[in-house]
């Protein structure tokens, strides 16, 4: 039984076997219809339950496509209408669903909530999103890195905007992966320290800068994500200092010709990035979206021993 909490949980070998095993079934079921199992259904008879307390729109409908396309079902609970909502405990949950289900995926506020569903879970748990970290998008934007024929190691990445959860996460897989990555935040918005110093051990190279135009300067990858979290306010203080690094053709002109642009959606057009960007022959986002699905199957076979690495 493997968890998925975040990317350390897997670790660099685990990871490759999921983008191989994604690359290989997405290209197997090509022109299929969406709901059509894979040919060896791996998952058959295997139920997932889904649990969130955050609203979602890719993360519901790709972990529900890729069950289906692996054989499998998959079912939600949301807290407004679980016991959850009513404040039955994080253990007694994990400890009804681990009877009923045969892995749990949360996406909440706390990491500390789905630590302690792990914790308590007979069955495998995956991080959907926290407010710490969100591994499963990073496997699918890692997938879309390497669908567009870039290597991991030495890739350079720029990140634009806020210090939040999913560069958390990049953060970590550079130092699985050996990414350089360059890190332009207003003051007072940067990456937590533990993630940062995580990366260099790894062997990345991590630059933090409030200068937007040194982040993106020769960049392969460029990434952003909206400026304010769900369950943030509208703040209008934050919303002012992110303004410079806001992904328009100006900044995107300044990494490689052929860099590509990624945003793990929803999207706020004129704030984090510029409809011409978003829109623009640079940007992958939809392609990011789709990955979601592929790179999803891969972590459930791997969090049920399916997957050799």
């Amino acid at each position: 039984m493997n968890h998925l909490l975040d990317l350390n949980d897997a670790g660099g070998d685990a990871i490759a076997a999921m983008l191989a095993d994604a690359q290989d079934r997405k290209r197997a079921r090509a022109d299929w219809p969406k709901g059509r199992p894979d040919a060896d259904a791996p998952l058959a008879g295997h139920v997932l339950g889904m649990i969130f307390e955050k609203s979602s729109t890719r993360t519901r409908v790709s972990f529900d496509i890729a069950m289906r396309q692996l054989g499998g079902s998959a079912l939600i609970l949301e807290a407004g209408t679980s016991q959850l909502g009513r404040g039955e405990s994080i253990a007694d949950t994990a400890r009804v669903l681990s009877r009923m289900v045969d892995a749990i995926m949360i996406r909440t506020d706390d990491h500390a909530k789905a630590e302690e569903l792990a914790r308590h879970a007979q069955v495998p748990v995956i991080n959907g999103l926290t407010d710490r970290s969100h591994p499963c998008q990073i496997i699918a934007d890692l997938l879309t890195i390497v669908e567009l024929g870039k290597p991991l190691p030495g890739l350079e990445l720029a990140w634009l905007g806020d210090g939040n959860n999913v560069l958390h996460s990049i953060l970590e897989a550079a130092g699985i992966f050996k990414l350089n990555v360059r890190v332009g935040t207003p003051a007072g918005y940067e990456p937590e320290l533990e993630f940062v110093e995580m990366a260099r051990r790894g062997g990345a190279r991590v630059t933090l800068t409030q200068d937007p135009i040194e982040a993106v300067d020769g960049a392969d990858i460029v990434v952003t994500d909206t400026w304010v979290s769900m369950g943030q306010d509208h703040l209008a203080e934050k919303l002012a200092s992110m303004q410079p690094f806001r992904v328009d053709d100006r900044l995107m002109a300044r990494a490689k010709p052929d860099a590509r642009f990624l945003h793990c959606l929803p999207a706020h057009i004129g704030d984090e990035v510029s409809e011409e960007v978003f829109e623009g022959d640079q940007s992958v986002v939809f392609d990011q979206a789709e990955n979601r699905v592929h790179a999803q199957k891969s972590i459930l076979l791997w969090c049920f021993g399916k997957l050799a690495s």
